[in-house]
């Protein structure tokens, strides 16, 4: 039986039901819109407007539907935008699975539909030029494995399942690693707006800020190294 299900959110966009562990990839309030703004409003655009360049390292914890890595190719693509896009996957979506989503119908840019095809048909641990603009590189392997190299990233977008669901993946020695391979500046965005993270956070050392979440979710956290 396959324990991963695609649904539908309430702004139309797709999103994926993990049965086993009864959680959704994605706010069913809106999968694109809890994306975009999360993590390319209030991390990448954030970061750029406050910083002025013209080109980013990103690094993501868990690709999932990649649905992140199509809105900052997105957001590369329409405004020249030179981004590299390092993510990694423990457990990757099927293909056939994936090619189902919908994103592409609903998010407009030149080739859209064709580059998310290449998101999900590109090989891992290659660094992979899809367009002008965009650099993706994907590692199945898991954050508790991967070697991350230090002050590497100027934005990680933490995009784990919830707390509850994934502990693990929340705890402080995880949390170290990845905030190790921010650059000074540099900004941890994530949906979750626990108290033990923002804690945790301030314990490394970050600038915490807890911002209105998107639509269905009254909180998030951004954090600046």
């Amino acid at each position: 039986m396959n324990s991963i299900k695609i649904i539908e959110t309430k702004d139309g966009s797709h999103s994926l039901l993990n049965e086993i562990l009864n959680e959704t990839y994605h706010s069913t309030h809106g999968a694109i819109q809890e994306s975009r703004y999360v993590f390319i409003k209030n991390g990448l655009e954030y970061f750029l407007n406050e910083n002025k360049t013209q080109s980013v390292n990103i690094f993501e914890v868990g690709l999932g539907t990649g649905l992140n890595v199509l809105l900052a190719l997105e957001f590369a693509t329409k405004n020249k935008i030179k981004i590299k896009y390092t993510s990694i996957e423990a457990f990757p979506v099927k293909k056939e699975i994936a090619g189902q989503l919908n994103y592409a119908d609903l998010i407009f840019f030149s080739n859209g539909k064709t580059l998310f095809q290449e998101i999900h048909a590109s090989p891992w641990e290659e660094s992979i030029q899809i367009n002008d603009f965009f650099c993706l590189k994907k590692t199945e392997q898991s954050i508790y494995e991967i070697e991350l190299p230090n002050e590497t990233f100027e934005i990680i977008f933490f995009d784990a399942f919830a707390p509850a669901k994934q502990p693990d993946m929340w705890k402080l020695s995880v949390l170290e690693k990845t905030v190790n391979a921010l650059k000074p500046r540099g900004v941890f965005v994530t949906y979750c707006a626990k108290g033990q993270l923002k804690r945790d956070l301030k314990t490394l050392r970050l600038t915490v800020e807890t911002l209105p979440g998107p639509p269905g979710k009254r909180e998030m956290v951004r954090a600046v190294k």
